[in-house]
C-alpha cells in the first residue's frame, strides 16, 4: 500500500466506493465573519457599560479600574461560553451592596478571591444542571431584593451627589443626611443635577429628531454633558482618578473567618446566579418580541451553559482584580433592541471596553464622580419598579416583597433573602390550609360553598357545614379550588352517598381532581373534557330506552329512531352541555365575564371566518371573552361596498368593529374542505337563483383570480395546494382581504397606521393554522402570497 493512499482503503466493513474521475477543489477556508448588526449592536452595548461600570464600581468603594475589568471580562468570557447569546454580563448594580460590604468588612483583594470561590461553586453548579430549580425562587422574593438593593444604592450615592461621603449602611446613611443637607456643595449638586435631568429628558425628546438623537444611549449623554459642563465652567470637583495598570491590585489569598466567608461566597453565588438566569430568560422573551427576521437564527438559552459561563467569567474577573459579574438587564435590553443577531456583539462590546481602560484614560479621568453618582442612583431607583409592586400586589405577595425589600436595606442581602424565602413559604402554607366554607338556603335549597384548597385540616369545617342540611333536601355544593386531598373527597363522597340515599338530591359543581363526583342514581353526568365533540362523549344519556355502548352512543344509533328520536337526543345533547357548561365551566369564568358585563366589549381582532362548524374560533387562536369580534358566514365572504343588495350585515359588522369598537386587526380565516368553495367550483351559469347562490356571488372574484394566468397563485408553507378547492380556499382569503380594503372604515384606518389586515388558512385535518406573508404590491395583499404554518408548541419560547 502506498503512504498516500486513504487509510480506510482496508477496511472490510466499509462498502466499497466508485472511483471519482475528479477530486472536488478543497473548500475554502472559513472566514470569521461579523454581522452589521452585531457591530452597531456592540457600540450601542459599549457606550452604556462604559460609565454604568465606572459608576458601579466607584459605589461599591472598590478601584474603578475593577468596573472595566469586569465589564471586559463579562463581554469576551461569559459572552463566548454562556448559555444565552444575548445577554450582556458584567458589573451589575444588584451586587452593588453585596460588594461594597465585602469590600468594607474583608478588604479588597480578599473581596477579588471570594469573587473567584463564587466563581467556582457556579462552576460547580453549572455540571449538576440545577439552573432550572434557581428559577423555583418566588418573583417577590427576587424583585423585593433588587428594590431593597436599589434603595440601599440610592441613599448611599445621595451623600456623592450632595458632595459628601456615604457611610457603612443604610441607617446610617439616612441619620447622616440632614447634616449633610446642611452642609452640600454647589458644584457637585449642579453636576448631579444636569446628569439626572440628561438622563431623563433624553428619551424623551420628541419628533423626527428625537428619534434620531435617541440612538445615542442616555447614560451617556448625561455623563458626557455633566463633563464638558464641568470642564467649560472650571468646578473644582473630585474626578475618575485611574491609577497605573502596573499598580492594579490582583486577587489574593482570603483572609478571615471561615463561616464568614462561606457566607461571603454563598451570597455571590445566589446573587449572581438569580440575576443572571432570570435575565436570561427575559432575553428569550425579549427575543421573540422581535420581527421574524431578527430572531429566526437565535437560540434560546441554555441555562445550565449560562451559569458555567457566569462562573468562568467570575472566576477570570476575580482573579483579575475585577467586580463579580452577572448579566445586567439594561445592556441586554440594549443589545436585544439594537438588532444584536448572535453572541458577536457581546463579546465585541467587550473588545471595545478593553481598548478605552488601555486608550481612553485621559478623557475618562476628566469625569466627575458627582456624575457617575447620579447615574448609579438614577439605576438604583428604577430597580424599586412600580411594575413590580403592581405585579406583587395583584397576586397577593406583597407581604413578601415588603419583607425582603426591609431586610435587605436593614440587614443586608443573604439575611433578606432569608427572610423573605420564610415568607414565602409561610404564605403558601396559609393560603393551603385557608379554606372558607359557608352555607346559606335560598329558595329551598341549600348551598354549600368551599373557597380554597380542600385538605383534610378542612374537613372538620366541611362536615359541620354539610350536616347543617336537612336530610331529603336539595343541595348544591361549589368547589371553588384547584385542589383536594384523598381525606376531603372520601369525607364529601361519602356525605353524598348517604344524602341521596336518604332521598335528597346533590350537584357538586367546580373542580375536584380533574373528575366529577357522580350522583349514584342519575347517569347523566358527563366526565368528557372540554371541547370534546357530542359524538364522541363517552358517557350514557339519561333519556332514550337504548342501553349505551362500552364506547359511547355510536353513530349509526344516532342516524336512527326517525326524526322525533333524533330530535329529542339533539334536544337532550344541548342541554345535557348547558348543564356541563354551568357546573364546570361557569364557576371558573364568571368572574371574567362579570367585568365585562360591567365594562362593556373591548376586542382588539375582528375574525371574520366560515361558518362551518369545525372551526371553533377561540380553540384555534386560544382566545376567551371578549378578545375576539367574530362574524361568521357561508365561506367567509366579505360583499364589496356598493353591491350589498340589500344585505349589510358584513359590512355593518365591519364599520362598528373598525370606528366603534376600534379593534386593531382584522383576520379573514378560511379552511380546508370548505362547502362554499365547492358550491363555486360545481356552480353552472344560470338556473335558480336560491339565496346561497346569491350570497356565492361575493365569492365569483375569487374564482376569476385563480383562473388569471399573470397572477401568482398562493402557496401553502411553500408547497403545491393539494386540490382545486385547497387552492379557490386560499385564493378566496387573499381575494377577500381585497375586498376589506374597499371598505371606506378599512382603508381610513389602514391609512392611519391604526388598523393591520391578517389572512389565515386553517387546515381541519392537519390541525395546522397558517399565516399570509409575503410583500404587498399596493394592489393585493401578499405578492408572494405564501401561507407559512404557525411554529408548533415546542419552537416557541417558554413563558418565563
Amino acid at each position: 500500500m502506498s503512504a498516500c493512499a486513504p487509510t480506510h482503503a482496508a477496511d472490510p466493513t466499509r462498502p466499497p466506493r466508485a472511483p471519482e474521475p475528479h477530486s472536488p477543489p478543497p473548500a475554502p477556508p472559513r472566514r470569521f465573519r461579523i454581522a452589521g448588526a452585531d457591530v452597531s449592536a456592540s457600540i450601542a452595548v459599549f457606550l452604556i457599560a462604559l460609565p454604568l461600570s465606572l459608576g458601579i464600581a466607584l459605589a461599591t468603594d472598590a478601584p474603578l479600574q475593577a468596573g472595566l475589568v469586569a465589564a471586559a471580562v463579562g463581554g469576551l468570557v461569559a459572552g463566548r461560553f454562556g448559555g444565552s447569546p444575548l445577554q450582556v454580563s458584567g458589573p451589575a448594580a444588584g451586587l452593588t451592596v453585596v460588594t461594597a460590604e465585602l469590600i468594607h468588612r474583608y478588604g479588597w483583594r480578599t473581596t477579588c478571591a471570594i469573587t473567584v470561590l463564587a466563581g467556582i461553586a457556579q462552576l460547580g453548579l453549572g455540571c449538576l444542571r440545577v439552573a432550572r430549580s434557581a428559577l423555583a425562587v418566588s418573583p417577590a422574593v427576587v424583585h423585593g431584593m433588587l428594590a431593597g438593593i436599589g434603595v440601599t444604592i440610592a441613599v448611599a450615592q445621595l451623600h456623592i451627589v450632595l458632595g459628601g461621603t456615604p457611610q457603612s449602611s443604610v441607617p446610617a446613611n439616612v441619620l447622616a443626611l440632614p447634616a449633610q443637607l446642611a452642609g452640600l456643595h454647589p458644584a457637585a449638586v449642579s453636576v448631579s443635577v444636569l446628569t439626572l435631568v440628561l438622563l431623563l429628558a433624553w428619551p424623551r425628546i420628541p419628533g423626527r429628531a428625537g428619534r434620531a438623537l435617541r440612538q445615542v444611549p442616555a447614560a451617556l449623554v448625561a455623563v458626557g454633558g455633566a463633563t464638558a459642563a464641568a470642564s467649560l465652567t472650571g468646578l473644582r470637583l473630585p474626578m475618575v482618578d485611574l491609577p497605573s495598570w502596573s499598580s492594579h491590585a490582583l486577587a489574593g489569598l482570603p483572609e478571615g473567618p471561615v463561616l464568614g466567608l462561606v457566607a461571603a461566597v454563598l451570597t455571590v453565588t445566589l446573587v449572581c446566579s438569580v440575576q443572571s438566569l432570570l435575565g436570561a430568560v427575559a432575553v428569550d422573551k425579549l427575543v421573540a418580541g422581535r420581527p421574524p427576521g431578527l430572531h429566526a437564527h437565535v437560540g434560546r438559552s441554555d441555562l445550565d451553559r449560562e451559569l458555567l459561563g457566569q462562573g468562568a467569567a467570575n472566576v477570570v474577573s476575580g482573579a483579575l482584580g475585577g467586580l463579580p459579574v452577572a448579566g445586567v438587564a439594561v445592556r441586554t435590553s440594549a443589545n436585544v433592541h439594537a438588532g444584536a443577531v448572535s453572541r458577536n456583539s457581546t463579546m465585541l462590546h467587550g473588545v471595545f471596553v478593553v481598548a478605552a481602560a488601555l486608550l481612553m484614560v485621559p478623557a475618562l479621568e476628566l469625569i466627575p464622580l458627582a456624575s457617575l453618582a447620579a447615574l448609579v442612583m438614577a439605576v438604583g431607583i428604577q430597580m424599586v419598579s412600580l411594575h413590580h409592586i403592581r405585579t406583587v400586589t395583584r397576586h397577593r405577595e406583597v407581604l413578601v416583597y415588603a419583607v425582603t425589600t426591609l431586610g435587605v436595606v436593614a440587614f443586608g442581602v443573604l439575611e433578606g433573602v432569608a427572610l423573605g424565602v420564610a415568607v414565602a413559604v409561610a404564605v403558601a402554607l396559609n393560603r393551603l390550609a385557608r379554606t372558607r366554607i359557608t352555607h346559606e338556603e335560598r329558595e329551598g335549597v341549600h348551598y354549600v360553598g368551599v373557597r380554597g384548597q380542600l385538605t383534610f385540616l378542612a374537613v372538620p369545617r366541611l362536615s359541620r357545614a354539610l350536616h347543617l342540611v336537612p336530610r331529603g333536601s336539595a343541595v348544591v355544593v361549589e368547589l371553588d379550588g384547584s385542589f383536594m386531598d384523598h381525606a376531603a373527597y372520601e369525607s364529601l363522597q361519602d356525605w353524598q352517598n348517604t344524602h341521596v340515599a336518604q332521598g335528597g338530591k346533590v350537584e357538586i359543581a367546580g373542580r375536584r381532581l380533574g373528575t366529577r363526583i357522580a350522583e349514584p342514581t342519575d347517569g347523566s353526568h358527563c366526565r368528557c373534557r372540554p371541547w370534546t365533540p357530542w359524538r364522541n362523549h363517552h358517557c350514557e344519556p339519561s333519556a332514550g330506552p337504548q342501553p349505551a355502548s362500552a364506547g359511547g352512543p355510536s353513530d349509526d344509533r344516532e342516524r336512527t329512531g326517525g326524526t322525533t328520536g333524533s330530535s329529542r337526543r339533539s334536544g337532550h345533547q344541548l342541554a345535557r352541555g348547558i348543564s356541563a357548561f354551568q357546573r364546570n365551566t361557569a364557576p371558573l369564568v364568571r368572574g371574567e365575564l362579570a367585568r365585562l358585563a360591567r365594562e362593556g366589549q373591548r376586542p382588539s381582532q375582528l375574525f371574520l371566518t366560515c361558518a362551518d362548524s369545525r372551526l371553533v374560533t377561540s380553540m384555534i387562536t386560544s382566545s376567551g371573552p371578549g378578545d375576539l369580534f367574530v362574524v361568521r358566514n357561508v365561506g367567509n365572504l366579505v360583499p364589496p361596498p356598493g353591491e350589498e343588495s340589500g344585505d349589510d350585515s358584513v359590512a355593518a359588522a365591519i364599520e362598528y368593529a373598525v370606528d366603534v369598537l376600534e379593534v386593531r386587526s382584522i383576520t379573514v380565516c378560511g379552511h380546508s374542505g370548505c362547502g362554499a368553495m365547492q358550491a363555486l367550483l360545481n356552480s353552472e351559469p344560470g338556473g335558480a337563483q336560491t339565496p346561497l347562490k346569491r350570497w356565492l356571488r361575493y365569492g365569483l372574484p375569487s374564482l376569476k383570480r385563480m383562473a388569471t394566468a399573470d397572477r401568482p397563485w398562493p402557496r401553502l408553507a411553500g408547497r403545491a395546494p393539494a386540490d382545486a378547492v385547497e387552492q379557490l380556499c386560499l385564493t378566496n382569503v387573499v381575494q377577500q382581504l381585497d375586498h376589506l380594503r374597499a371598505h371606506d372604515c378599512v382603508s381610513r384606518a389602514l391609512a392611519a397606521g391604526a388598523l393591520e389586515l391578517h389572512g389565515m388558512y386553517f387546515h381541519v385535518g392537519e390541525a395546522r393554522a397558517y399565516l399570509l406573508t409575503g410583500a404587498d404590491d399596493g394592489e393585493g395583499v401578499g405578492t408572494a402570497q405564501l401561507f407559512d404554518h404557525v411554529d408548533e408548541p415546542e419552537d416557541l419560547p417558554s413563558p418565563a
